[in-house]
């Protein structure tokens, strides 16, 4: 039952989902999406996770700058950002994109599966962040990078979740984000 109780409060109401996504759109008017993504050093061949992709703000530009030979894994908790998500491919017609909709903290793909994984604007409403960072953790490349925005928690939260849960190592930090490497497992 606990962790059933970990994935109701992770994802939000329908109407709370869709003031999100309006939200979105009217910060995506004034703020290109694609630009913090060109920051993270997206680039061609590879596999990126957009974790907690909400209806895809960034799918286009991600799939654009990892181009055809580059993967962009769309993964949210919420049946409606998928189905947005779904929506926009079609539209877009975003052939390296592909919807991932996830139940809890597990992700349906292999292990050591990702470049580079960006979560924006997600963090902060996470139940159990050491869990769902295991889980990242298992799913980027040894050397790959995992980008974290605070969104709307403080840096010092963000960096306490990041040394509580001991499995990624900030490398660098901006004003809106931590970039992180993966510590090597002692599992392996």
């Amino acid at each position: 039952m606990g962790s059933e109780h970990s994935v109701i409060t992770d994802r939000v109401s329908n109407l709370s989902y869709r003031l999100m996504t309006l939200t979105f759109k009217i910060i995506d008017f004034f703020f290109p999406p694609e630009k913090p993504l060109e920051e993270f050093g997206l680039k061609p061949g590879l596999t990126v996770m957009d974790y907690g992709c909400g209806p895809g703000r960034h799918l286009k530009a991600a799939s654009q700058l990892v181009g055809p030979t580059g993967k962009v894994y769309a993964v949210d908790i919420h049946d409606l950002a998928i189905q947005a998500v779904t929506e926009l491919i079609e539209k877009e017609q975003l052939n390296n994109v592909e919807p991932v909709l996830v139940h809890g903290y597990t992700t349906p793909l292999p292990a050591a599966s990702i470049d580079l994984l960006y979560a924006l604007d997600m963090f902060h409403g996470v139940h159990d962040p050491d869990r769902l960072q295991q889980e990242w953790h298992r799913l980027v490349k040894p050397g790959g990078t995992l980008i974290l925005e605070d969104g709307h928690q403080s840096r010092a939260k963000t960096r306490e979740s990041l040394r509580r849960a001991g499995v990624f190592e900030i490398q660098d930090e901006q004003k809106q984000y931590v970039r992180c490497r993966p510590v090597k497992s002692t599992n392996n």
